[in-house]
């Protein structure tokens, strides 16, 4: 059986960091065993559910570089909902309520105030024609539960290893709103028997939706696909990651932190596991070594400041080659200058500016860098010119290590750490570094 799974964001939203552990894990797990992906909008939640919130899901998708075989959209597929509707109405899995929130709310109350669990009682299925007629007189419109069978819900989960659930223990879920409109459960499940869907690699919250969810795919005929339950990431304070909450999300991971897409894939595709996290340039390395079995179960931290160590480690593994039509005008010379000491890429943009346009440096000790500048050597220059210079400055004026270096640094590029001058200055070039020290703009 060919592999095909899906990522399923509801357009409500921006994604958060937590969010991309879903399609990293489903695309990995499908380019493993040579399968598709899905990408499906579960847009059936009309009030919140926004085009921009949508543009949004794609657009960070395509910049962490997910690709996607196939795409869904749930509020075209109405139609097809209604004739499942009709078909669970008339084989009587599904059933109308007239409950009001406040009613629903004070029985929730008295079970656990009595220690019983929270569980719909059914009391529906007890209705009368006279009841529902009043019900309707009064202007209630009916929400429509499924009527799960009272009996244990068993699989074999890819992450959890055997889970076994008693829909005794379980309300029969919602799947109409009273305005109509569909709770993702049934539109969600329709479409993995419709699509085919075989594996679902999702959060562990959705552990107890599963058990129903197997109930009405197979109340529909439906093949049960295969379950994978991870934990969330968490916060350094333990804090599940929501994007209701506002946490970290895709747009600070773009512009605030300036973070490689591969810093990411690296991080989560190894973080709770048992393989250790490293730096990866390429994804078919973490398409071969990826495994479900290898996911802990206890909920992973996720720390910004090793995503930056790592984003820097990535950068100065990059090839030019891979960054060559990000730096217009750059070239491989100066991409090897620079790369060991970046934590971003747009400092690479900076130091561009720096080597090879016009910039003031900082003439912090007038006397000596004039008299460097006297000794600067003819071109060409190379590789060994820096060297060459700083002998003779050393013999000439006795400095020294930090007293000897700091001040041409400043000069020359206007700060006090960065790439080796020994790489930087034949950039720079003798006429710019002759301005430069003479405290002209060059």
């Amino acid at each position: 059986m060919s592999v095909l799974v899906r990522f399923a964001p509801s357009p409500t939203g921006r994604l958060t960091f937590g969010n991309l552990r879903a399609p990293v894990f489903n695309w990995l797990y499908a380019r493993k065993l040579g399968g598709k992906f899905l990408l499906r909008i579960d847009d059936t939640d009309t009030t919140r559910s926004t085009k921009a919130f949508d543009d949004a899901i794609h657009d960070d998708l395509r910049w962490l570089g997910v690709t996607w075989d196939l795409t869904a959209r749930q509020s075209e597929r109405l139609g097809r909902y209604g004739e499942i509707i009709g078909k669970l109405k008339s084989e009587g899995r599904l059933y109308p309520c007239y409950e009001t929130e406040e009613e629903l709310g004070l029985k929730r109350k008295s079970l656990l105030s009595r220690g019983k669990p929270p569980v719909y009682d059914r009391s529906a299925l007890k209705m009368t024609r006279e009841d529902i007629h009043r019900h309707e007189q009064e202007g209630r419109k009916p929400h429509w539960r499924f009527l799960l069978k009272d009996e244990a819900v068993t699989w074999n989960d890819g992450i959890r290893g055997p889970v076994a659930i008693s829909a005794h223990d379980l309300s029969d879920p919602i799947l109409i709103r009273t305005d109509g409109s569909l709770t993702y459960i049934l539109a969600s499940c329709v479409d993995d028997i419709d699509y085919g869907i075989t594996d679902i690699i999702r959060g562990e919250d959705h552990v107890t939706n599963a058990a129903t969810q197997i109930q009405i795919i197979e109340a529909l005929g439906g093949s049960v696909p295969r379950f994978a339950h991870f934990p969330h990431i968490t916060g350094k304070d333990g804090d599940k990651m929501s994007k209701r909450l506002g946490s970290f999300g895709v747009q600070q991971l773009q512009g605030e932190l300036g973070v490689e897409p591969m810093a990411v894939w690296s991080l989560l595709a190894r973080l709770g596991t048992s393989e250790p996290v490293e730096p990866q340039i390429s994804l078919e390395t973490l398409v071969e070594g990826f495994d479900l079995g290898k996911v802990s179960r206890t909920p992973p931290k996720f720390d910004t400041e090793e995503l930056m160590r790592l984003n820097a480690r990535i950068l100065h593994l990059t090839p030019w080659s891979a960054v060559q039509k990000r730096l217009p005008g750059a070239d491989e010379t100066f991409w090897n200058a620079v790369r060991p000491n970046l934590t971003r890429f747009d400092e690479a943009k900076d130091w561009w500016h720096i080597a090879c346009e016009s910039v003031a440096g900082a003439v912090t000790e007038a006397a000596f860098v004039a008299e460097a500048a006297g000794l600067l050597p003819p071109e060409p220059w190379g590789p060994g010119t820096w060297d060459e210079w700083v002998s003779v400055l050393k013999n000439r004026t006795g400095r020294k290590g930090k007293e000897l270096f700091m001040p041409l640094r400043l000069a020359l590029t206007g700060r006090e750490h960065g790439p080796e001058l020994k790489v930087l200055l034949p950039l720079i070039g003798r006429s710019r570094a002759t301005e430069r020290m003479n405290g002209r703009a060059a």
